[in-house]
């Protein structure tokens, strides 16, 4: 079970990879795109930057599902570097369950948020404000399935960079 977990993940987590990429692509777009309107033609654009914006947060919260698999995200890791067998294992669950924990806070009132604005539009894009918001839920949930991944296989990639 565990292996198919991990292979579902893998599958997600490139998807999620490959979208946040995608969002990046779009916002370096639409950023250059408003330069020019603003500062060529003078006539900058309505929709531009909300669009830059909201790729660059959709961009942030799938690209950390990636970080949060790879075990990449910025940690203060003298605590794991220095502990050994047991107290290791222990750390790793510990700091497992804390992220699953914040994850859930995260899913929970990104949720609520955006079902709460749901009515609200984007100011030059006319649309709802909780596509931005769901970056949050959406981001959140699959974060949680990298974490568990990410137990089960742990993947270290700021330590194996550190100086």
């Amino acid at each position: 079970m565990i292996k198919q977990l991990l292979k579902f993940e893998s599958h997600v987590t490139d998807v999620m990879l490959w979208l946040a990429c995608t969002f990046l692509v779009l916002a370096a777009s639409f950023g250059i795109y408003q330069v020019i309107t603003r500062f060529v033609f003078s006539e900058p654009s309505t929709w531009s930057e909300v669009g830059t914006r909201m790729a660059l947060i959709w961009m942030v919260f799938l690209g950390t599902v990636a970080a949060f698999r790879h075990g990449a995200l910025v940690s203060v890791d003298l605590a794991y570097r220095i502990s050994k067998g047991a107290w290791r294992k222990a750390l790793h669950l510990i700091i497992t369950t804390v992220t699953l924990i914040f994850l859930a806070v995260i899913l929970w009132f990104g949720i609520d948020i955006t079902w709460k604005v749901r009515f609200q539009e984007l100011a030059g894009l006319e649309i709802s404000i909780s596509w931005a918001y769901l970056a949050l839920p959406v981001g959140a949930l699959f974060s949680m399935l990298a974490v568990i991944a990410h137990y089960f296989d742990p993947v270290h990639e700021e330590l194996e960079t550190a100086l």
